[in-house]
């Protein structure tokens, strides 16, 4: 069966009562690997205990670009290495203006080399705001393309919503996207378990099997409740297989 991660703002009702529980729940459900959007005050030792005692793999971290910054970067490296986490995801932030967006270009190009020299990449992930014009007239996700080398993790639901076509862009950005997040919803931007909402979930599973992309799977309406959620969501992949 193909390998899925989770992303484990999917099930966050849960993790943040008990993260090692909802690993736990993940793995039993089928998921191979987990991308953490944070990890609620456990250390990394406790968090690497864990991941080895369910079998879990890291796919990445949805980390905050603050957390990037001269004075937190070490401790943020550190982190990630004892986790075993080699993908570290900016997952989005605010670039209206030209000078937001300079500020986060300039600390990307300083702080990409750092973490390549302890082998971990830096990679970016969209919304929908990214592909409109920001306050003056930038196309944020073209200005990232050409101004850093930043990898991409496309959220392909996000894309749809944006009125792209995630296939097409999955292809033109292929050697710059390791990673996906596959996810439903319907235009306007809400949510839907895979398979319920209006976006091309079969079409990009397929394309990124097709081009080699590891595939994370986020799922965010917590309807009924996270771990439901996400169980629905492995189901659904298991008869597309």
């Amino acid at each position: 069966m193909t390998e899925y991660g989770i992303q484990m703002y999917s099930l966050r009702d849960a993790a943040e009562k008990d993260l090692k529980a909802a690993l736990k729940a993940v793995a039993q459900m089928g998921y191979a690997s987990v991308e953490f959007a944070g990890f609620f005050g456990h250390s990394s030792r406790e968090v690497r205990s864990w991941l080895d005692e369910f079998g879990l793999k890291v796919s990445g971290t949805h980390t905050g670009w603050p957390e990037l910054t001269e004075e937190n970067l070490d401790e943020t490296i550190a982190y990630h290495k004892t986790i075993g986490n080699k993908r570290i995801i900016v997952p989005g932030g605010d670039f209206s203006t030209a000078e937001k967006l300079d500020d986060f270009i300039r600390l990307v190009n300083r702080v990409q080399p750092i973490l390549a020299a302890e082998g971990i990449v830096l990679a970016y992930h969209n919304h929908s705001h990214e592909f409109v014009p920001n306050e003056d007239g930038q196309m944020i996700h073209e200005e990232l393309q050409k101004r850093t080398g930043l990898l991409f993790q496309l959220d392909t639901f996000w894309v749809y919503n944006a009125g792209k076509d995630p296939v097409e862009m999955m292809e033109k950005l292929a050697n710059r996207v390791p990673v996906i997040h596959l996810k439903d919803g319907i235009k306007g931007g809400e949510g839907r378990t895979l398979g319920k909402g209006e976006a091309p979930v079969a079409e990009v599973r397929r394309a990124a099997l097709r081009l080699g992309m590891d595939m994370v799977v986020e799922s965010e309406t917590l309807n009924p409740d996270g771990p439901t959620e996400s169980r629905m969501c492995i189901e659904w992949l298991k008869t597309q297989e």
